[in-house]
């Protein structure tokens, strides 16, 4: 621990920072089962907190745990903004390439329910987040762009990208 200006700042060891997380995943899906939504996002706010730059597996299972809450809540633009972040910074090409898949879900969902255009607006500062990411990027500004109800021809590298898109055009 470090006496910082603004109060102690605990910094967890390793175990401890996992048991803690493991826990609070624990409570949010206890809470979620209850459908006491705003607790399980607080315990997933923290999971988050915790996570970022340290845990990146839990970061992103805590990203698309909150996407489902938020899919529940019908806040679908905040859904979508979790997932690429989860995408963003997966752990792995294959967390990556799963988290596509996901998005895809929820994007599938979320035409469903006719509410794409819901993605049109207040998009800017995710697409400042994942500008590093140029490929997840030009998928998202696409998807804004249909959202908006604009004619998109895009082709991505990856497939993932291709067929989720695809899908939302047919």
């Amino acid at each position: 621990m470090r006496a910082g200006g603004r109060g102690m700042v605990i910094k967890y060891e390793p175990l401890n920072r996992r048991e803690r997380i493991v826990r609070l995943f624990r409570e949010a899906i206890e809470a979620e089962n209850r459908r006491d939504l705003e607790t399980a996002k607080k315990k997933l706010d923290e999971i988050l907190h915790e996570s970022l730059e340290v845990e990146p597996e839990f970061y992103f299972e805590a990203c698309f745990r909150l996407a489902d809450i938020f899919l529940q809540e019908d806040n679908y633009r905040g859904a979508v903004k979790c997932a690429l972040r989860a995408i963003l910074r997966a752990p792995s090409e294959d967390h990556y390439r799963l988290g596509i898949k996901r998005l895809g879900d929820i994007l599938a969902i979320i035409k469903r329910e006719n509410r794409l255009s819901e993605l049109a607006e207040n998009m800017e500062a995710t697409l400042r987040l994942i500008e590093e990411d140029e490929e997840l990027h030009r998928f998202t500004l696409a998807l804004v762009k249909l959202a908006k109800g604009e004619k998109v021809r895009e082709k991505f590298l990856l497939p993932e990208f291709n067929e989720v898109f695809e899908s939302l055009i047919e």
